[in-house]
């Protein structure tokens, strides 16, 4: 049952986990293996991706956030699959067994980085368009791709909506509440947590997936296989300098000012997108009202009921394979 309001004329819609019907019949269906890892050289990585279905399909890509891994999309990769799609799942940098091809460029986790690492990575695999999708990190990168290179991106499918930031704008005080919230942000931005997060890289993350997703009752099996993608030599260089270059405390490489400062003006997004947001995120995230104005194309958002938190791909894979497919309806 869908409940329907209008704001400003965009759809908003909220449905019981999982979300529609379209794709249960695949339920059954033999879940990709994860741990068969590509590898391709693109740009400035050698990346490492889960690829799955009919290579003549519909090229879809799925990112992951933190911190997670491509596991996040094992579910939602075979119901893709099965349904057609050319699927692809890249490690982030920082993840997995992406590695940087030189050991002088610098480990940089400043938020544009993360989606020329993956038009770099389209580049190399010679994929012109494909319908994005991403939660987390994978959402602004999902995100900073459907504004800045439209052209590549057939639709789009974000989690809490439009997270493209600013250091201009990361600069205002929150209150007192929401910048609590962001603890390990401020923890980050001092050498103690950057220790600590040398020290504990999965306790850490253990404790992100308890309070950001508090109804998920994950597998202890489950994580462990997730975190292996922390093991990364440049896993801690990178998650420090995302979240220190978001607060201003380090600079961004000069390379990338034009398109930062482009980023800063908040641009528009006018792919087909489909926004979803899970109805117990325990991470911050904006409220949907928020960003419902900035998608100036075809535009549908979700609410998923039943307990779903941070990592809805996870979470609820129904879900989210059925949103890739909606976006692909917008687009035709």
């Amino acid at each position: 049952m869908a409940l329907l309001t209008m704001l400003t004329g965009i759809a908003i819609l909220t449905f019981q986990s999982p979300a529609f019907a379209a794709i249960s019949d695949n339920n059954s269906a033999d879940t990709i293996n994860f741990d068969s890892i590509k590898q391709v050289k693109a740009g400035v990585l050698n990346v490492g991706y889960v690829e799955a279905g009919p290579t003549n399909g519909q090229p879809v890509i799925l990112l992951h956030g933190w911190p997670y891994d491509i596991r996040s999309y094992s579910k939602v990769t075979t119901l893709l699959a099965a349904k057609g799609y050319h699927v692809f799942v890249p490690y982030l940098r920082g993840y997995g067994t992406t590695r940087f091809l030189a050991h002088n460029t610098a480990r940089n986790g400043q938020q544009v980085v993360f989606a020329t690492d993956i038009i770099a990575f389209m580049d190399a695999l010679k994929i012109q368009k494909a319908i994005i999708g991403g939660f987390d990190w994978g959402t602004r990168t999902a995100d900073i791709i459907a504004a800045l290179w439209p052209e590549r991106c057939q639709a789009l499918v974000s989690v809490s909506g439009y997270l493209i930031g600013s250091q201009q704008a990361n600069s205002a005080p929150l209150a007192p509440k929401a910048e609590q919230d962001w603890w390990y942000q401020f923890y980050f931005a001092t050498d103690r947590g950057r220790k600590g997060y040398q020290a504990y890289t999965r306790d850490f993350a253990r404790l992100i997936w308890q309070t950001a997703s508090p109804q998920w009752h994950f597998e202890d099996s489950d994580f462990t296989k997730a975190a292996v993608a922390f093991d990364n030599p440049d896993h801690v260089a990178i998650v420090i300098s995302n979240y220190r270059w978001r607060l201003g405390i380090v600079k961004g490489e000069k390379q990338y000012e034009g398109l930062e400062k482009k980023l800063a003006a908040k641009p528009a997004i006018s792919v087909p997108t489909v926004t979803l947001e899970g109805d117990a995120n325990g991470a911050p995230h904006p409220d949907p009202t928020a960003y419902a104005k900035i998608f100036t194309g075809k535009y549908i958002h979700h609410t998923i009921k039943g307990g779903i938190g941070h990592n809805l791909p996870e979470e609820a894979p129904e879900a989210f394979a059925d949103a890739i497919i909606e976006a692909d309806h917008l687009a035709k």
